[in-house]
């Protein structure tokens, strides 16, 4: 593994000599951890000179030292770890005085995620260096993914499957949203996961079918459609899975009706998926099928997007998006319908793009989407 983050950040320190950068500050965590496999807490990394190593030499600065806790990953073996003295010391602010020691002349910095604050301080701790943006360098070479990637997405798929799977076993009726919410979450550790995704969302009646809904102390009463929303976290790689469900009773017809046009809507996101589609275009097949049916008021800004070490990356499936899917991008497929004062229906899986030789988008969450009475 050591071999592939030194090919990485190969890979970044060659883009940053092509616009002459001799050296390049990585603050945002999950850059930081796919470029080394680490991201303890406020850590920051520093490519190209970086100190006494000489030319060449990757520094993690951190404000304390490692715990080997695997929520915050270990670190390559060929990047040398530094642990600064003072815990109210920035890593950052640490990071470039290094490369200004180095002899660094300029300094990539990701100014997106840098406040104001500490740009000011990158400017007082290396007046003579200069500062160039490297904007989203490292989220371009994020997107495709690997083999080890996808490898850790498809456990993270399998864990939150197992983690549903199990719930569904389990009597609902007068449980709480909260409650639920909360086994779910021990379900994916117990299973292996380093923690969820995103906080877990279940819904529950007038509830459901609100995207992102967090959970609350109402109790599940029969009649309910559940909506469930989670994900597993797994080596720092996150997936999402979301699935709609009817409590102890036949579903109503208002019910089936509505569940058959998500989930109409939901497939044909899913079919369009292929390298070299336009991004906004799965979003608009996705779309125009609930719009049709009078419910593109209460519609998202988006329908899908792209994951991996966040769980909100590029592609973004939406209207505007620019751009087209590539093989080897790991995406969601996620609409949804909430009809005020009754509750609604939210499908959502991952995929990962193939091309149709290959069998198509490869499906990893993989519970069933069949209207179910618990």
């Amino acid at each position: 593994m050591s071999e592939l983050y030194a090919v990485r950040r190969a890979q970044l320190r060659d883009r940053c000599a092509a616009t002459g950068s001799t050296a390049a500050l990585i603050s945002r965590p999950a850059n930081v951890r796919y470029l080394t496999g680490c991201t303890p807490p406020g850590a920051a990394l520093l490519l190209g000179p970086g100190g006494p190593g000489g030319p060449g030499c990757d520094v993690l600065v951190c404000c304390r030292p490692l715990t080997g806790d695997p929520t915050e990953g270990r670190p390559a073996d060929d990047v040398r770890v530094t642990v600064l003295p003072a815990r109210d010391t920035d890593p950052v602010v640490a990071a470039a005085g290094l490369a200004a020691k180095a002899g660094a002349e300029v300094l990539a910095v990701e100014e997106h995620h840098l406040t104001v604050t500490r740009h000011r301080a990158l400017s007082q701790v290396a007046p003579r260096m200069r500062l160039a943006d490297l904007a989203c360098a490292v989220e371009a070479q994020r997107l495709v993914k690997d083999d080890d990637e996808i490898a850790c997405l498809r456990i993270a798929a399998e864990i939150s499957d197992q983690a549903l799977g199990e719930l569904l076993e389990s009597i609902l009726v007068g449980r709480t949203e909260r409650h639920l919410a909360l086994e779910l979450e021990r379900r994916l550790v117990d299973h292996g996961a380093d923690g969820p995704a995103f906080p877990t969302s279940v819904a529950t009646g007038p509830n459901s079918g609100r995207a992102g809904h967090l959970p609350t102390d109402r109790r599940v009463e029969e009649g309910d459609f559940l909506t469930v929303g989670l994900g597993a976290n797994y080596r720092g790689y996150r997936c999402e899975i979301g699935r709609t469900f009817v409590i102890g009773t036949t579903p109503a017809d208002w019910q089936i009706e509505l569940y058959d046009l998500v989930f109409a809507a939901q497939k044909a996101g899913r079919e369009a998926l292929a390298p070299g589609v336009e991004c906004h275009e799965v979003d608009r097949v996705t779309r125009h099928i609930l719009e049709t049916a009078g419910h593109g008021d209460g519609l998202g800004p988006w329908t899908g997007h792209g994951v991996g070490l966040e769980i909100d990356e590029d592609p973004q499936l939406s209207p505007g998006a620019m751009g087209k899917l590539d093989a080897c991008v790991p995406v969601t497929v996620e609409p949804g319908v909430h009809i005020p004062g009754r509750g609604g229906v939210r499908i959502d899986d991952t995929l990962v793009v193939r091309p149709e030789a290959d069998g198509g988008p490869e499906l990893l969450t993989i519970t069933t989407k069949e209207l179910l009475a618990l």
